[in-house]
């Protein structure tokens, strides 16, 4: 790895970035929600770490709407739209 590392810098750090990426995230999940998963069932557990996921996300994007002073009209979405949401 550290010859790829010399040999191709750019394309390295392109994936290093990913990675570096998807590690804080899952810090962020672990210091908000915990660092471990409750239900016993390898089902529920998955479940469980989806909707932990979902729940970030959803913070992720009220901090920026109060951060970027983005206005959210929920009255605005009309049934053409949903309609195109696959559910």
């Amino acid at each position: 790895m550290f010859r790829f590392f010399k040999d191709h810098k750019e394309e390295f750090m392109k994936h290093y970035h990913k990675r570096s990426n998807i590690e804080s995230v899952f810090s962020m999940m672990k210091r908000k929600f915990g660092s471990y998963v409750r239900l016993r069932n390898s089902i529920a557990q998955e479940n469980e770490v989806l909707c932990k996921a979902l729940c970030h996300n959803l913070c992720v994007v009220i901090q920026e709407c109060f951060e970027l002073d983005i206005k959210v009209d929920f009255q605005e979405v009309t049934p053409e739209f949903m309609c195109k949401i696959e559910w």
